[in-house]
């Protein structure tokens, strides 16, 4: 897939690019790469499993932008791959982070937000203007079947999962219910499907909105109801209370409804979407047993608890389950409120083994001197993990006569799978438990290649999987040390 990406960007530039950078945190079948000119300049490429997903951003790309809407340029594609323009590095998440780190909310990431608020009736009314439905790559108009796909998951998926036992009929029942109401909202906009604040990056204070490919026709309400319930967000009340009012002025010259309906529809649609995002965690994370999305369900449960209990005249039976699977000691939060920082760090063996300077002792150290070593070639001996052709010979990319592995060594690619299956459960369990520090560190003979590598590449998982982890990414022998 890369190399395709980098075919149609030589075609495009006439060059290929000086420096390449994988983007970690893409959903579903997609690749990402940022792709950097000799000249500074930077251009995203894309890869997607689905051509019907890529054929729907593409041209609801082209559509959106046509009406001023800020989203990325399509500058080429071709079979499975495109290039986009570049937004940047910062997600509106990671400003959010930010503020949950320092325990307030910045009038920089609050105006953002409001601006959010702003665009999204432009983003509803407009994206659809002369866009042809047919392109949408699953779904055309929200339904009864988008309904049901997205109860099931939640009651198969997670509910099933947690080993509560439960009423079928009665739990039934009361899906019928909700589909009810909730089609009695007009489809009268364009239905994002996922806009959350991950999905939006910030580029000179203003927002710009990516990953829209699942969207189609539907009611306004989902929408909102995704941005401001968000569980990993956590928004202090006043300030989703603030936001919903920039909402309810900007939604005014696009649709006319009273307060009344307004806040009636929306509470049902927060309620299916919590529905439908512990779903996700429950696939994601009971059964998939991906920890990143365990550790977010005691959130996501106190928020759609608290909605159902506004609703209990509507759906009292299914508060009664999800008050009992809030009641589950794997999901209580922890108690203490101490951040987890894991220390990761790259060193040579000649030099002695990190000190750990929490106090706790005890942490991981991975020992790289099996996978096949780049440094006993010449023309790696002055490069690192860091740099481009030693991840292609590290990831086993590298077919030059006499740098053949011998006999049985591995590949960096296949001995991470070891330690991403030993590092995520001590993640979750130190999640779960409250403490407060973790140290990983990944030994090679001379510090340079192989445990850089390492470190980098568990470093960029965690971030992708745990996003709320304070990382200390140290490559000792380089003298690289950096926050992540």
């Amino acid at each position: 897939m890369d190399d395709q990406i980098l075919s149609l960007y030589l075609r495009h530039f006439g060059f290929r690019p000086a420096a390449i950078q994988a983007l970690t945190g893409s959903a579903g079948n997609r690749r990402y790469l940022r792709l950097m000119a000799p000249d500074g300049t930077s251009v995203i490429g894309a890869w997607s499993g689905e051509p019907s997903e890529l054929n729907a951003f593409c041209e609801l790309s082209q559509s959106m932008l046509a009406q001023g809407l800020r989203v990325p340029r399509v500058l080429a594609r071709s079979g499975s791959c495109y290039l986009q323009t570049d937004l940047g590095a910062v997600s509106l998440y990671d400003l959010i982070v930010r503020c949950q780190k320092n325990g307030c909310w910045d009038e920089e990431t609050c105006e953002v937000l409001r601006q959010v608020m702003r665009d999204l009736p432009e983003i509803q009314f407009k994206a659809l203007r002369g866009f042809d439905l047919n392109h949408c790559c699953r779904e055309q108009v929200f339904s009864a079947r988008n309904i049901r796909w997205d109860l099931n998951y939640f009651k198969y998926c997670f509910i099933k999962g947690t080993g509560v036992n439960f009423d079928e009929v009665q739990l039934q029942e009361e899906f019928d219910a909700l589909e009810q109401r909730l089609l009695e909202a007009p489809n009268s906009g364009f239905l994002y499907r996922d806009f959350q604040s991950r999905n939006i990056q910030v580029k000179d204070g203003l927002p710009y909105y990516i990953d829209f490919q699942a969207g189609y026709q539907g009611p306004v309400y989902y929408d909102v109801a995704s941005f401001l319930w968000q569980a990993r967000a956590g928004y202090p009340e006043s300030l989703r209370q603030e936001l919903l009012a920039v909402y309810r002025d900007a939604l005014r010259p696009y649709l006319q409804v009273s307060d009344e309906e307004f806040h009636y529809r929306l509470r049902q649609f927060v309620f299916f979407r919590l529905l439908q995002v512990l779903g996700a965690y429950g696939f994601r994370g009971i059964f998939e047993r991906k920890a990143a999305f365990l550790s977010p369900i005691p959130k996501a449960l106190a928020m759609i608890v608290a909605v159902a209990e506004e609703l209990q005249e509507d759906y009292p039976y299914l508060l009664s389950v999800l008050r009992e699977v809030a009641a589950c000691p794997n999901f209580q939060p922890s108690s203490d409120q101490g951040r987890l920082t894991v220390r990761i760090t790259s060193f040579s063996f000649k030099k002695g083994v990190p000190n750990d300077f929490s106090g706790n002792g005890g942490g991981f150290v991975f020992d790289c001197r099996a996978p096949h070593n780049p440094g006993r070639y010449r023309e790696y001996k002055h490069l690192t993990g860091l740099d481009q052709p030693v991840i292609d010979f590290l990831e086993g990319r590298d077919h030059t006569p006499g740098h053949e592995p011998f006999g049985m060594e591995l590949t960096m690619l296949q001995f991470l799978e070891h330690v991403y299956a030993l590092v995520d459960p001590a993640v979750d369990t130190y999640l779960h438990r409250g403490f407060t520090h973790l140290m990983v560190s990944f030994g090679c003979t001379g510090g340079q290649h192989r445990s850089v590598y390492g470190a980098q590449h568990l470093a960029q998982h965690l971030k992708q999987h745990y996003p709320d982890l304070d990382i200390l990414l140290v490559h000792r022998e380089l003298g690289i040390e950096q926050h992540l």
